[in-house]
């Protein structure tokens, strides 16, 4: 049964959704928890985003982190379809978050509904009751999150809000209950029947027909409607109807979810169709600003699409998204590649096939995909989007008089250290995009007029050593289009935070001309080794690692350390890595249980191998909160004594090798039901601390003696 049809512009609505949600975020974000008279008297009309760091990149934020750790629940149970379960949506929730870290706010049980309901699924509580009222009680239940998560429901349902608001509700479930859970069938309903219908009023009443009629949540939203009927535009006298009979004061809990769906009701009633009045409207009512704004932006985005969101919303941003799940290459995102996600998923589900994109293209208009330039020698005057050369788009890098030896440098970043971000509430942790050994490929053209002088290399930066390093460069033929490919020789002790192409002016000055980009991807085993002694402590973790729990540190002896209760796990690479060698050199300290990890797909998914208890060497698979032993072989091993491991993942096959000065072992295993893909890590279990002197990943075909 066809349940939705996708719409001829699903792509670039589903981009202007997202774009607005996160608009409204950063919009709200910095007067959180204000009040409409502390905003009235403090601040007056808003009109503009309020800088709270000068030169910054935007922190991460839960309206936007979780959302993106959620949809990864259709991703991961694909044939499950529209009948996506509340406990598949729960698994995402312990697959990707961080042990009480990271994402959301861990504001503590009974006091965050989300920290509440993460704790009672790790107990074993399943979802729905994780986040019930019989569960938590009603005041926790009906907190403000049920909404808040819920636009990328509609957005991956369009044109059935009905659809869309039951999968909002089995998402909100899991932490939520009553109000709470209304409130996320009416966003997510709004969001998807804006692909169809563009008046706020009419969306307003499709919401309401699909929560209960009795329902606080309906008795607010109704509320609002009269207001408006009888005072159309007098906004400022909605707010104090508001908050004199659904304040706050009228509310349990932190941030209940009534009197702030009342201001998204209010700021959509009064926006008159407009975007930007009703993100200011939204704003300037106060309470749980980033949240309420968030949500009527990704209302207001899909409904007037791209041409209607003026481009002082979008232009800081550029396109940039930062996220704070425990998989670090999915904490630097582009809107694009989240669009490109929901469009996907939202076309699964329908039943059509998505094309692959590359990671960088620009095919939305006006997306520009988090890229910068900079030039010597020259001056660029103007980055942006263009269909000049492409009916796919490109990115256009306009440059004025690039002299002889003059460079123009087009990149974007592939890893944010956490002090350059405007705040980091929220724990993100980031590992590199891209790593030595891997394939860089990009599409370039420069215009016929464009002299014949100019040559273009393909480059990456480490940030480690603040250095540029590129590929031999390449001649440009004007009016051509240009594939580079560059394959990044192995490096080593490196930390790659740019990707990018560099052209050189190698003869007469190149008075005015453009370099265009149409796309840049990579792909490829990675092949390089990480000296921790380079390394530095960021956040959870150090830099390029994130974590699951425990204590990670790095010590006075240049190697990286972790201890803890439980299983402690740290990660980096990327979650599509598939076959490789792990190697490392690992020091047990106490304890009984010191490993590499491999194919790690987050928290409930992947394999170890290591030092194993009673003087073994130990395989183990994980499919769910606990590993299960697979295989073992008598290895004597002694605390204090370094052992080399390496760690093999080649299709269903697992070899795990150990070698110290005076004996060796080997442990194969054949995985009947394999996991292909996945992260590196190291972990140390149950009590243990175990210390990790460099780590090496390499393609099979590289031979090496461990």
């Amino acid at each position: 049964m066809t349940l939705v049809t996708i719409p001829p512009d699903y792509d670039e609505r589903v981009y202007a959704g997202w774009l607005g949600k996160c608009i409204g975020v950063r919009f709200g974000a910095p007067l959180e928890g204000w009040t409409y008279d502390e905003i009235r008297c403090n601040i007056g009309e808003i009109d503009g985003y309020l800088n709270e760091a000068p030169g910054k990149v935007f922190k991460p934020d839960d309206d936007t982190a979780l959302p993106m750790i959620l949809i990864r629940a259709l991703e991961d149970h694909r044939a499950a379809g529209y009948g996506l379960s509340p406990q598949q949506i729960a698994d995402a929730w312990l697959n990707y978050l961080g042990d009480q870290h990271g994402t959301l706010w861990w504001g503590g049980y009974g006091v965050s509904t989300e920290h509440t309901a993460y704790l009672n699924l790790a107990s074993g509580i399943p979802a729905p009751r994780s986040g019930s009222i019989a569960q938590n009680g009603a005041a926790l239940a009906e907190q403000i999150g049920g909404q808040i998560f819920s636009d990328i429901w509609g957005l991956v349902v369009p044109g059935n809000p009905a659809l869309a608001a039951d999968l909002a509700a089995r998402a909100s479930s899991v932490s939520h209950d009553g109000n709470g859970i209304y409130g996320g069938r009416f966003i997510a309903a709004l969001v998807s029947a804006a692909f169809q219908e563009a008046d706020p009023l009419k969306l307003i009443a499709t919401g309401l027909a699909l929560i209960p009629a009795a329902s606080e949540y309906a008795r607010v939203v109704r509320a609002v409607l009269d207001f408006h009927a009888r005072h159309p535009d007098d906004w400022h006298a909605c707010m104090a109807f508001l908050q004199a009979n659904f304040g706050y004061d009228r509310y349990p809990g932190v941030v209940h979810i009534i009197p702030n769906a009342g201001v998204v009701a209010m700021a959509l009633a009064y926006s008159r169709g407009d975007f930007t009045r009703a993100i200011q409207i939204a704003n300037m009512a106060g309470w749980d600003t980033d949240c309420n704004v968030g949500n009527v932006g990704a209302i207001m985005g899909v409904a007037v699409g791209l041409d209607r969101i003026e481009w002082r919303w979008r232009e800081p941003l550029n396109d940039l998204l930062i996220a704070a799940s425990i998989i670090g290459t999915r904490n630097l995102l582009t809107i694009p590649q989240c669009a490109d996600l929901f469009c996907a998923l939202g076309r699964a589900l329908a039943g059509e096939t998505a094309a692959r994109r590359p990671r960088y293209h620009f095919r939305y208009r006006g997306s520009t995909c988090n890229f910068q330039a900079q030039s010597t020698g020259g001056r660029v005057i103007e980055l942006r989007q263009s269909f000049a050369v492409s009916e796919d788009g490109t990115l256009q890098a306009s440059v004025r008089k690039l002299n002889k030896k003059g460079e123009l440098y087009l990149f974007t970043r592939t890893y944010y250290r956490p002090t350059e971000l405007s705040g980091n509430y929220y724990g993100a942790a980031f590992t590199p995009l891209i790593f030595p050994g891997q394939t860089v490929t990009a599409e370039v053209y420069i215009p016929s007029d464009a002299p014949p002088t100019l040559q273009a290399s393909l480059c990456v930066f480490d940030d480690n050593a603040q250095q540029r390093l590129q590929s031999v460069g390449q001649t440009l033929k004007p009016g051509e289009w240009h594939t580079l490919t560059w394959q990044i020789p192995r490096l080593d002790g490196v930390c790659l935070s740019q990707v990018g192409v560099v052209v050189r002016n190698v003869g007469a000055d190149w008075d005015v001309g453009a370099l265009h980009l149409k796309s840049l991807d990579w792909w490829g085993t990675p092949d390089y080794r990480l000296d921790f002694t380079r390394e530095r402590s960021e956040g959870n973790a150090i830099s390029q690692w994130t974590k699951l729990r425990g204590y990670w540190r790095l010590e006075g002896d240049g190697r990286y350390h972790g201890s803890g209760p439980g299983l402690c796990e740290s990660y980096t690479g990327d979650i599509v890595w598939e076959d490789y060698y792990l190697e490392a050199q690992v020091t047990p300290v106490i304890g009984d249980y010191h490993n590499l990890n491999v194919r790690v797909q987050g928290a409930l998914r992947s394999y170890a191998g290591g030092l194993g208890p009673e003087g073994t060497l130990a395989l183990y698979r994980k499919d769910g909160p606990d590993y299960t032993l697979v295989a073992s072989v008598p290895f004597p091993w002694r605390h204090g004594t370094a052992v080399r491991l390496r760690l093999t993942a080649q299709g269903d096959r697992l070899t795990l090798e150990a070698r110290s000065d005076d004996q060796q072992a080997t442990l194969t295993w054949h995985d009947p039901a394999p996991y292909l893909h996945g992260q590196v890590g190291l972990s140390t279990w149950y009590g243990s601390h175990t210390a990790y002197e460099g780590v090496r990943v390499s393609p099979l075909f590289f031979e090496t003696d461990i």
